[in-house]
């Protein structure tokens, strides 16, 4: 079914539209993020009453999605919406498609240090600013702000649309997993889930000059390890040589010395083959006869550390310490935090016996705190990632589309029990400064990139009109 409307809003245009659409939204998600829905695990930085009030505020911004979607609570403030189709989700191939993001914001470690008020959803010089405004709660409102206005055309998907809306994902992430239980309670496996997760980047890969549409087709499992050592103590005037936290520290340095071993995983490959019709001389070389070359390039990008590093391998960060309580007392017992990222093709059984295996020293403990494995690879020769390729080039014509594999969790790992083909993309053009300022200091969403992640779902929603 494809509907025709006259409303410049939802046709795909040029950037000048993406800059009024953008404009016209923006004072929406502007008061979106001056509620302080901050998620932590310290119960005295979370403030019901702001989640409370921006659930409220979406029917007054988005009434048409209220007045014709059902909506419901999940999990206390988890929302889950459902657009029926006019050929519901019943028969193969008819699941639904699940839009999902996250409300939930970090905390913001010192106001001061902002050029506007993290939570003051300020809109100047062209952008809007504010905790929130990319992670994330910028998707949230650009799929809502796409549906009201294809609701305002008389537009009717083919198939369901759910809108997950999740209320903790930087912590537990349990609302999402509810969601997902919900729907699968239901009896209902969806077609296609989509959630926040790469982006249309710039300045992101050496020797490539177009921006790159990276498309997470799997994520990276989660591990925190508990590291502990443990010995008689005393007094810090008689000390002796190899106490726990000199055995601490050496167990550490030895993980810092030896990294895991670094592959080159086929989601990752897959990505930089597509890269080299785009690449200037000599990655083009490379990134065309990766047969060749694939050793060669694991080794570079494992030798370069950071963003290039961590896509080959499991990474380990030592993120928190604690000792004895005084200054002139020996630690009893030493402790630090291990905060490790599985890579694709690896178990948090092996990883933890790998770690131990390089640590080398009975005395030294791991425990467990946290572990999730990664998450299964979604295909790239399906029509669910035709179906985004097509959006992205409709939109974002001077990018290239590209799998990759997060390296950061997301919510939509809890949805990969009841759907084949998860993947993770925001719909907005970020340059480097823009993925530096996600989870720091002055988070921004240019307005003209806002109005091109709205004109994404747009046509994405538009196109399910068309697919049987």
């Amino acid at each position: 079914m494809h509907i025709k409307s006259t409303s410049s809003r939802v046709r795909e245009t040029d950037g000048g539209q993406a800059l009024s659409i953008g404009t016209e939204a923006a004072p929406k998600l502007s008061r979106l993020i001056t509620y302080r829905t901050v998620s932590s695990r310290d119960p005295r930085q979370v403030r019901i009453d702001e989640f409370d009030g921006f659930i409220d505020a979406l029917p007054e911004l988005f009434p048409l999605v209220h007045e014709k979607l059902s909506r419901e609570r999940v999990n206390g403030h988890g929302l889950l919406y459902r657009w029926q189709g006019s050929q519901g989700s019943q028969g193969e191939g008819q699941g639904p498609v699940v839009l999902m993001a996250h409300y939930d914001v970090v905390p913001v470690e010192d106001p001061a240090s902002w050029t506007h008020p993290p939570f003051s959803g300020e809109i100047a010089d062209g952008r809007i600013w504010g905790r929130g405004s990319l992670d994330d709660k910028g998707s949230l409102t650009a799929i809502l702000e796409a549906v009201e206005q294809l609701l305002a055309a008389g537009f009717i998907p083919a198939r369901d649309v759910y809108l997950s809306f999740g209320n903790n994902e930087e912590t537990a992430g349990d609302t999402a997993g509810a969601a997902a239980a919900l729907l699968e309670g239901r009896g209902i496996r969806p077609w296609l889930v989509l959630d926040e997760g790469g982006a249309v980047a710039g300045q992101a890969f050496p020797f490539v000059d177009r921006p790159v549409a990276v498309v997470g087709v799997s994520e990276k499992g989660i591990l925190d390890v508990e590291l502990s050592t443990e010995d008689a103590g005393g007094h810090a005037s008689t000390p002796h040589r190899l106490g726990a936290t000199a055995r601490l520290a050496r167990a550490i340095t030895r993980l810092d010395a030896k990294p895991l071993p670094a592959v080159l995983p086929e989601p990752t490959a897959e990505m930089i083959g597509r890269l080299a019709s785009s690449a200037r001389f000599p990655a083009r070389l490379v990134f065309g006869n990766l047969r060749i070359f694939r050793r060669p390039l694991t080794r570079v990008l494992a030798r370069m550390g950071g963003e290039p590093g961590a896509l080959t391998r499991t990474t380990v960060a030592v993120t928190q310490l604690q000792g004895s309580s005084a200054s002139n007392v020996i630690a009893s017992r030493a402790t630090a935090n291990a905060n490790i990222r599985v890579a694709v093709g690896e178990t948090v059984a092996g990883t933890v016996q790998r770690l131990e295996r390089i640590i080398a020293d009975s005395s030294v403990s791991l425990r467990v705190i946290e572990g999730n494995e990664p998450a299964p690879v979604s295909a790239t020769d399906n029509a669910q990632f035709a179906l985004l390729e097509q959006a992205i080039a409709a939109v974002f014509p001077d990018a290239v589309t590209a799998p990759y594999i997060m390296l950061g969790g997301t919510d939509s790992r809890r949805f990969t029990g009841i759907c084949d083909a998860v993947y993770r993309f925001a719909p907005f053009r970020m340059g480097r400064q823009d993925r530096a300022n996600i989870h720091a200091d002055n988070e921004s969403l240019c307005i003209e990139t806002f109005g091109e992640g709205i004109l994404f779902y747009t046509r994405l929603l538009r196109t399910l009109g068309n697919r049987q």
